[in-house]
């Protein structure tokens, strides 16, 4: 059984989870990574440091962490709790807490190293990669609890083919938010003036943020396409009853406003507070798109045809 306290909670864990991350993105745009100096997880080694607009920032961004982390802990000890004598029924909610509870201690313990021992840029993205993956096993767990309140449900087999082609474009998705996320780390964002052209070229030089950004934008592109594969392919051989078509739907959507969010990113980069707004809706996008594709794999997974 799944309660209403239960889904309050895990709700609460991924609503707190998508702030750390917008909340470590805000760091990074701001550059306010040093403000609490190389201490943690005191700032300037004082419990309330004092007053700069780079030391709140960071000093927020570990407090939002750490009530995360007591959170997700919380979580994790409810599920434990509640469904540990049926784990065989209960796979999915125990696994989505497990990896939650387990990539937020991963992240924090980056956070904090990089705080200590500055890390490069290409080690700072992995940071944001790992947020992500938090967030996403906290958002299919409130997904998991909110299907599970409405009680069993018929659930109908989909072709095999749809799940290897989910999981191919979940895992691209992750490797162009990291090339998001290194570009945003080395201050490559303003590489490309213009969109779609960049610098008013079909093919620039490929050199320094030039390079980075042109690369990002093609990837981006080529993930759009093979979203809106999917959503083709999952619409022709699924039928609307698993409620795969759905999930591709959003997925093709939020695709689509990402693509258009990253050219607004690129307009107001000579505006740096527009910047930082269009560039937390740019991440908050992605991060709600890479979380719909995780329950797509699942769900192809699970209702796959031949799966005992």
């Amino acid at each position: 059984m799944v309660t209403g306290r239960f889904r309050a909670l895990a709700l609460a864990a991924c609503i707190g989870m998508l702030l750390v991350l917008l909340a470590g993105a805000l760091v990074t745009n701001t550059e306010s990574g040093r403000g609490c100096g190389d201490d943690w997880p005191l700032c300037h080694g004082k419990f309330i440091p004092a007053y700069t607009l780079e030391s709140m920032i960071e000093y927020s961004h570990r407090l939002v962490s750490g009530v995360e982390g007591l959170l997700v802990l919380a979580v994790s000890v409810l599920v434990y709790s509640n469904y540990r004598k049926n784990r065989d029924a209960f796979r999915e909610p125990h696994f989505y807490a497990s990896m939650a509870l387990l990539f937020t201690v991963v992240q924090a313990l980056m956070g904090a190293a990089a705080v200590m021992w500055p890390q490069s840029p290409p080690v700072m993205a992995i940071h944001f990669g790992i947020s992500l993956i938090a967030f996403a096993a906290t958002l299919l767990l409130v997904v998991w609890a909110y299907r599970a309140k409405r009680g069993a449900q018929a659930e109908y087999k989909v072709p095999r083919s749809i799940y290897p082609r989910a999981l191919a474009t979940a895992i691209y998705c992750y490797v162009v938010v990291y090339l998001g996320a290194f570009i945003r780390h080395t201050d490559s964002a303003g590489g490309c003036e213009g969109w779609p052209l960049c610098n008013g070229q079909v093919v620039p030089e490929l050199d320094g943020a030039t390079g980075a950004v042109f690369i990002h934008r093609v990837a981006a592109l080529i993930l759009g396409i093979a979203i809106a594969g999917l959503y083709v392919h999952v619409r022709k051989v699924s039928g609307d009853e698993a409620g795969l078509t759905k999930s591709a739907t959003w997925a093709l959507s939020l695709v689509v406003l990402q693509i258009f969010s990253g050219a607004l990113l690129t307009a107001t980069i000579g505006e740096e507070d527009s910047f930082i707004f269009t560039s937390l809706l740019h991440n908050v996008i992605i991060t709600g798109l890479f979380g719909i594709l995780l329950d797509l794999v699942i769900r192809s997974w699970r209702l796959r045809e031949g799966r005992a």
